[in-house]
């Protein structure tokens, strides 16, 4: 049986991973970034490559988007040349940027009135998963959408969470983010201690790493401080996004995140301190330099 065609938008980190392995596994995909530049290298990979997203999402039966953020995503799914223009009628779209809960279901209830469905699907994972084909979907939306959206899911990903409605995967995600934010504000602090201090800093971190702190996330992020390496896996500038995402989230439940507000500072310092476009790892360079 043939595959069905895929409209992929965003080539950044993350989505060129992505689109690359719906490529591989055989699915006809068109795509559209915002630089064309590179939107190029995918013709080479089998991909056709559209000026707009409504070019992109003609013909398609799934349209994928993966940018940064609310108006990135906004700026592909509506207007005269988005993708919703030039979708058909039963179309899935999948949104699986790190976005807010009220643009998902904004989107969900413009899609809903093109006659297409919707499901929000962000992932976790970072730019090697996304490679890799390793990602893990957070879905909200109905079982049968999702039914629908598996194959494209498995081709790009190794699980797939259904959380529940609409806007339910995109809620986990960014409280996933918020939880990872605090994490690597607390590593750098925490790093920044043991260097000062005149700790072995390899037997230091070995204690934490063997230990409670251990996460995978521990495990990776100190490796790239202390190599250092900070070429990107994740931006800098796109937790200080997901952690603002949070605040906004948290309030709407009367909850006052004190802990992320604390980490956003520290990851705004980075960006101030010229790191936004580095790893989120380079948040340490901040203590480094005083």
């Amino acid at each position: 049986m043939s595959k069905p065609r895929i409209a992929f938008l965003g080539l950044g980190l993350m989505g060129s991973g992505m689109a690359r392995q719906l490529l591989a596994k055989g699915f006809p995909v068109t795509v559209f970034n915002r630089n064309t530049e590179k939107s190029e290298p995918f013709r080479n990979d089998g991909a056709s490559i559209a000026a707009t997203p409504r070019e992109a999402a003609a013909g398609a039966e799934f349209i994928i988007s993966m940018v940064a953020d609310d108006n990135a995503s906004r700026s592909l799914w509506i207007g005269e040349n988005g993708a919703l223009a030039g979708a058909a009628s039963g179309t899935l779209c999948i949104e699986s940027g790190t976005v807010t809960v009220d643009w998902i279901k904004e989107l969900s209830e413009a899609a809903g009135n093109a006659g297409c469905g919707m499901i929000d699907a962000p992932v976790t994972g970072s730019k090697t998963q996304a490679a890799a084909g390793e990602l893990n979907f957070l879905v909200g939306g109905s079982s049968g959408a999702l039914e629908l959206a598996r194959p494209v899911l498995l081709a790009m990903g190794n699980s797939i969470v259904h959380l529940g409605p609409v806007g339910s995967g995109s809620l986990i995600k960014i409280i996933n983010n918020f939880v990872c934010g605090v994490q690597i504000a607390s590593l750098a602090e925490a790093l920044t201690m043991i260097e000062r201090s005149g700790l072995d800093r390899a037997a230091a971190l070995e204690v934490m790493s063997n230990g409670a702190p251990g996460s995978p996330l521990f495990k990776a992020v100190s490796t790239r401080m202390t190599t250092p390496d900070y070429t990107p896996n994740f931006l800098l500038r796109l937790m200080a996004k997901d952690l603002s995402y949070a605040l906004v989230e948290g309030g709407k439940l009367s909850i006052h995140l004190k802990t992320a507000n604390a980490a956003l500072d520290l990851f705004k310092q980075g960006i101030a301190s010229g790191h936004g476009e580095q790893d989120i790892s380079a948040i340490v360079e901040q203590f480094r330099n005083h």
